[in-house]
Order: C-alpha cells, then sequence, then structure tokens
C-alpha cells in the first residue's frame, strides 16, 4: 500500500542593495535547509497552501507567482511517496519570526550563494530555475 502526501511552498525573494535574496529555513527535526512548506489542507488549493504555510513558518506575507511552478518527488519513508509543489513568491515584508516548533533558523540568502547552504539537489536546481524566473545572473 502506498501512501500519497502533498505539500507547497515558495522560494521566497527580495530585493536587498541591487541584489536577489531568498528566504531559507532550517528545520528543527533534520537540520536540513531548505524552502518553507507544509501539507495542503482539505479546500485549499496549492497557492493558498504555499503562501499559509510561508506565513505560518516565517511570518512573511507574499505575493505568488503562479506562472513559475515546480514540482519534487521524492519517498521521506518506505511506502510514502510525497510531492511538493514550489512556487515563486516576492516578499511583501522582509521582518521573519520563526515557527518555533518547526523552524530552528530562518536567513535570507543571496541566490548565487543559496545552492552553498541548501542540503538537497532538488532545492539547488530550483533555485537555478527559480535565478532565470526573475532573470537574475550571478
Amino acid at each position: 500500500m502506498m501512501f500519497h502526501e502533498k505539500s507547497c511552498g515558495a522560494i521566497v525573494y527580495r530585493k536587498f542593495h541591487g541584489n536577489t535574496e531568498i528566504l531559507l529555513i532550517k528545520h528543527i527535526n533534520s537540520g536540513h535547509w531548505s524552502f518553507p512548506k507544509g501539507h495542503v489542507e482539505p479546500g485549499e488549493t496549492e497557492i493558498e497552501t504555499a503562501k499559509r504555510e510561508v506565513m505560518e513558518e516565517t511570518a512573511i506575507d507574499v505575493i505568488i507567482d503562479p506562472t513559475f511552478r515546480e514540482t519534487v518527488t521524492y519517498s521521506p519513508k518506505k511506502d510514502t511517496v510525497k510531492v511538493v509543489v514550489y512556487f515563486l513568491a516576492k516578499a511583501k515584508n522582509v521582518n521573519f519570526h520563526r515557527q518555533e516548533d518547526e523552524i530552528a533558523e530562518i536567513r535570507w540568502v543571496d541566490i548565487c550563494y543559496a545552492v552553498n547552504i541548501l542540503s538537497y539537489e532538488n532545492d539547488k536546481t530550483i533555485v537555478a530555475k527559480a535565478k532565470s524566473a526573475i532573470k537574475y545572473f550571478c
């Protein structure tokens, strides 16, 4: 029996002193750096989930770009397939506040440096796509 899980999240970015920075979070349980994301709740669209999860985990309100939609599929445990949908999102505010039971640390990171911090290859690939979507060259 296979279980299917679905989460949505976002690559949140801001312009800072002429550079583009993205928001990375470090999970308390795994210690991995990645992007804000979480489970889709009944009746929610993917975009609603991504916006809500970014707000819950980081206190940052975002404008989602629905034209940028990337998916990552992996198996977090035996008999489980997880799909994560990521959107590109522009931060409306820059001061974050972490969800203390889930997030160990939050950091704004230069988009060109993010690959040095991110834990997973999938996430590094998505950052490369995000760079070209926001027309930013390192």
